[in-house]
């Protein structure tokens, strides 16, 4: 089924998805367990063995809630959603992997399933239903 509205329907649902699941989890990150003490996200990132954790646990709830907002308006949508995927593609890396594959043990399904919402946004686009493509008129 290849019809315009279907298929920018789709990716607007797709992106307002994940949009509000990486807003979500970079606002856990910052405000919901916080940034310091015993059970926070840097103290889990260097659990996981992430570079420089301090820097990276604050860098990726930002940009998790940055480029998340991003998703949803349709803002420079492709890279927002790029870099969602370089990211997820780390902790896929330093977090996940080692685990196996089911989320119940700490595995990655969860986060291959976000890598390709992600890709797909990457591939087709905002769509219609963006800011991208109402900018795009005055260009």
């Amino acid at each position: 089924m290849n019809h315009p509205v279907v298929r920018d329907t789709a990716l607007f649902i797709l992106r307002a998805i994940l949009g509000v699941v990486f807003i979500a989890h970079g606002w856990r990150n910052v405000f919901g367990v916080g940034m310091v003490g015993d059970h926070s996200t840097i103290t889990e990132f260097e659990r996981f063995g992430y570079p420089n954790p301090s820097v990276f646990a604050w860098t990726v709830s930002i940009l998790f809630m940055l480029c998340g907002a991003m998703l949803i308006a349709g803002v420079l949508t492709t890279a927002a959603a790029g870099v969602l995927f370089v990211l997820a593609a780390a902790m896929l890396y330093f977090q996940f992997a080692r685990h196996g594959f089911y989320v119940s043990d700490g595995g990655m399904e969860y986060i291959l399933v976000l890598m390709a919402g992600l890709l797909m946004i990457v591939v087709f686009g905002a769509g219609r239903a963006s800011l991208d493509r109402a900018l795009a008129r005055f260009a």
